[in-house]
C-alpha cells in the first residue's frame, strides 16, 4: 500500500513538473520582463507561477523518492465530518468564479469573502467588515494601478470610469 502511494506520488509530481515546464515554454513566447510604462508581460506571471510550481513539484518527487520506508499511518485522510465543509468551500469558490465573469472581481470576491468570514468562519462582524471592504480596494491598486493588470468586472465596469480617469 505504501509503495503504491509513493509511485503514484512520484508519476503526479513528475506529472505536474512536465506541465510546468510546458507552460514555461508557452510563457516565454510573451514578453517576461518588466516595462516601466505597461507594467509585467503578458507571459511573466504564467512563467514565474510555472516556475513556483516545478520548484515545488521536484521537492515532492525529492521528498518521496528519499521516503525512508515507514508503517501506514492507520488514520483516515479526511475526517468523515470534514467532507462536507470542504464540499461547501469547493461550491461557493467555484460559484465566485463564475459570478466574475458577471459581477466582476470587485464584487464576486467581497461576496465570498464574507460568506466565508462571516457564516462559514463565524467571525464577528468587526473582523469581517473591514476585510470585504479593504479586500477588494487593495486588489485595485495592487492589480490595476501598480501592475496595469485589469481584472474582470463584468457589468460594475462603467463605476470604474472615473477611477481609470484619475489613475490613468
Amino acid at each position: 500500500m505504501l509503495k503504491a502511494v509513493l509511485k503514484a506520488e512520484s508519476l503526479i509530481a513528475l506529472g505536474l513538473m512536465g506541465l510546468s515546464v510546458y507552460f514555461m515554454w508557452h510563457a516565454v513566447e510573451l514578453p517576461t520582463t518588466w516595462d516601466g510604462r505597461r507594467g509585467p508581460g503578458g507571459g511573466a506571471f504564467p512563467f514565474w507561477l510555472s516556475a513556483i510550481m516545478l520548484a515545488a513539484s521536484t521537492g515532492v518527487l525529492v521528498r518521496t523518492v528519499l521516503a525512508e520506508v515507514r508503517l501506514p499511518d492507520p488514520r483516515p485522510f479526511f475526517e468523515p465530518g470534514m467532507i462536507g465543509p470542504v464540499v461547501a468551500v469547493t461550491l461557493a469558490l467555484t460559484i465566485t468564479i463564475a459570478l466574475m465573469s458577471v459581477v466582476g472581481t470587485y464584487v464576486a470576491v467581497p461576496l465570498f469573502m464574507l460568506w466565508y468570514l462571516r457564516f462559514f468562519g463565524r467571525n464577528s462582524w468587526r473582523v469581517t467588515v473591514p476585510l470585504v471592504v479593504g479586500t477588494p480596494i487593495v486588489l485595485f491598486f495592487f492589480f490595476e494601478v501598480a501592475l496595469l493588470i485589469l481584472l474582470p468586472k463584468g457589468i460594475t465596469e462603467p463605476l470604474f470610469f472615473p477611477l481609470y480617469a484619475i489613475f490613468f
